[in-house]
């Protein structure tokens, strides 16, 4: 398997009636001056019923001797036509909470097996163009497992995942390092990032 061989190899219109995942709409809203306006937005056909985020983004902390290390994953992404590295995220499934849909998520990404310690408020990826929502939950990950020694994980048929940690304080050379080798790089991951160096900043 190489991530490099996946490709986009045509585009064309997708019919509301032919997609699984998302539905375009077009909203009449009034503006802060009560002028009627229109905009274009999607929407996921993905979210539980009565469910509040539709997925999850997983803060994966190894807790090793030499200092801590992120968890990220490097994956193509076909629609940008490009490999991302990425936090481990998902969809949450009917019935479950964020920390149990970001345990479950984790495991079948990576096989790691952790503790959730701190889950975010919802978070909006991208409110100007859609209402995918999520939230991110911490996990701590125990390296004296016996679980987490060699962990293997429970991929989908048409997933192909790269699973690797960086040390927390390297992580921001280390995404402009990712951009230099052509790679995509989530926004969770460089705003994590961004976040270390404010925090060096200002002494936080």
């Amino acid at each position: 398997m190489s991530l490099e061989n996946a490709k986009v190899l045509s585009t064309e219109p997708l019919l509301d009636d032919d997609s699984r995942w998302i539905k375009l709409v077009k909203l009449t809203y009034q503006d802060a001056n009560k002028v009627t306006r229109t905009w274009e937005s999607a929407e996921r056909r993905t979210r539980p019923p009565n469910g509040e985020i539709d997925g999850v983004g997983v803060v994966a902390i190894l807790d090793k001797e030499t200092g801590p290390e992120l968890l990220v994953q490097r994956q193509y992404r076909a629609p940008i036509d490009m490999v991302s590295v990425e936090v481990p995220a998902g969809l949450v499934d009917a019935g479950e909470t964020a920390e149990q849909a970001a345990i479950r998520e984790l495991r079948e990404e990576t096989g790691y097996v952790g503790v959730p310690s701190l889950t975010s408020p919802v978070m909006f990826n991208d409110p100007g163009f859609c209402n995918t929502n999520l939230r991110m939950v911490h996990v701590t990950i125990d390296m004296s497992l016996p679980e987490n020694q060699n962990p293997k994980p429970d991929l989908q048929d048409d997933e192909f995942i790269e699973v690797f940690s960086v040390p927390l304080g390297d992580l921001w050379e280390q995404c402009k390092q990712w951009e230099r080798d052509g790679c995509a790089i989530d926004a969770r991951v460089a705003n994590l990032a961004e976040g270390i160096l404010l925090a060096r900043h200002f002494k936080l």
